[in-house]
């Protein structure tokens, strides 16, 4: 048998990267469907969960959110404003910048995060398990 060139090598792996992925993205669909979440507005409970910033408060500005999470501008305002609707997020004016608009987490949304926390991260540790990256 012919030995692969290199740039097929590159192919398979990105093919399979691609494939763990979808698989990952739709069993934390599955789970968290349960608790009413999807795995992107789980993204964004948690990024704002691990918010603290330097003056004690826990928020972002949807652009802060939008460079950790990997969803358009537009996809994120329409997740915000249904978080929001659900009790889950909270939307004020930015302090240094009233053009820009924070978000941060409700005692609601902080206690559904905390509830289902150990759900993602069981699902990441069953379908990542054995696929570190090299």
């Amino acid at each position: 048998m012919a030995a692969k060139k290199p740039e097929q090598v590159l192919v398979e792996q990105w093919r399979d990267m691609l494939a763990l992925h979808a698989r990952t993205q739709c069993e934390l669909d599955r789970a968290l469907h349960q608790h009413g979440l999807c795995a992107s507005d789980f993204e964004v409970l948690d990024v704002l969960a691990e918010a603290r910033a330097v003056d004690g408060t826990c928020s972002y500005r949807v652009q802060e959110i939008s460079e950790r999470v990997h969803l358009t501008q537009s996809a994120l305002s329409r997740l915000v404003a249904r978080l929001e609707k659900d009790g889950l997020v909270e939307r004020g004016m930015c302090p240094e910048d009233r053009r820009g608009v924070k978000v941060a987490l409700t005692p609601k949304g902080r206690s559904l995060h905390g509830e289902v926390l150990p759900v993602q991260r069981e699902v990441l540790t069953r379908m990542l398990a054995g696929h570190s990256a090299t």
